[in-house]
């Protein structure tokens, strides 16, 4: 295979040109068409560790898909049991579904909870069993999950039994894509393939992220996604956009150099 000889600074400008409704159509083409009457209604499903994972690592996409009369289910995986100093494992929970039934109204999506634990979550076959019987059923025509190379265990297991989960069959028509949160303090080695435009949505995504009061979410968006979403922004030439590693069995395979 012969290496393209692309600088990131080649590629903005290259994709710069662009214009941003193309970006966003040609990246995700599902959020490009409104659900409207005769129109193929998609269901979209998102598997997120904690409560203020999903709205931190797409909310946007999320919102979107919305706004475009699409289907959304929001799964978090545990409540954020241990999320709240002094607090009790049960309190915290109760505050903090309290907080992601606040987020997803505000997004638009439907809250569900796995139903393991904050810190002690795990990938077993049982759980792999119950995540599938989670999302077969759904029928996702899109399914959001953490990357799975992250400094946090909790976002690893959500991202692996997401991952079994889709492998295993019976989610044939599910495209899967990896969200990123805290890119380089958590989420590490991620190199987007796929970008949506979140400018029109910023704000909505900020106020979901916002309703996590007990997690600092304005500070989450100060420290990180505000300079994440301006920087992917920037990678395609529009003010704020979210980035994805789209997992496909198109064949469309690149072989590595040398082998």
């Amino acid at each position: 295979m012969k290496e393209r000889d692309l600088t990131r600074r080649g590629f903005v400008k290259q994709v710069a040109a662009l214009s941003p409704a193309m970006m966003a159509a040609s990246a995700l083409p599902l959020v490009s068409a409104k659900a409207g009457a005769g129109a193929a209604r998609l269901t979209v499903v998102c598997v997120g560790a904690h409560p203020d994972d999903p709205e931190s690592g797409c909310g946007g996409t999320l919102a979107r898909y919305v706004a475009l009369g699409h289907a959304v289910t929001v799964v978090y995986l545990t409540r954020g049991e241990r999320g709240i100093p002094g607090k009790s494992l049960d309190d915290a929970a109760r505050i903090r579904s309290a907080e992601c039934a606040a987020a997803c109204k505000i997004i638009g999506a439907k809250p569900v909870f796995f139903g393991q634990i904050d810190g002690a979550t795990e990938v077993t076959h049982a759980q792999v069993d119950a995540m599938r019987r989670l999302l077969v059923p759904a029928t996702p025509d899109v399914v959001f999950t953490h990357w799975p190379v992250d400094t946090h265990m909790d976002h690893q297991v959500a991202s692996m039994l997401t991952i079994r989960a889709w492998m295993e069959g019976g989610l044939p028509t599910a495209r899967l894509y990896f969200f990123e949160v805290n890119s380089g303090s958590q989420t590490e080695g991620f190199l987007p393939n796929t970008y949506v435009d979140v400018s029109s949505v910023v704000e909505q995504k900020k106020a979901a992220l916002f309703a996590h009061a007990s997690q600092d979410g304005q500070g989450i968006w100060r420290e990180h996604h505000a300079i994440m979403a301006q920087w992917r922004g920037r990678e395609v030439g529009v003010l704020a956009a979210e980035a994805f590693v789209h997992l496909n069995r198109d064949n469309h395979t690149i072989n590595l150099p040398g082998v």
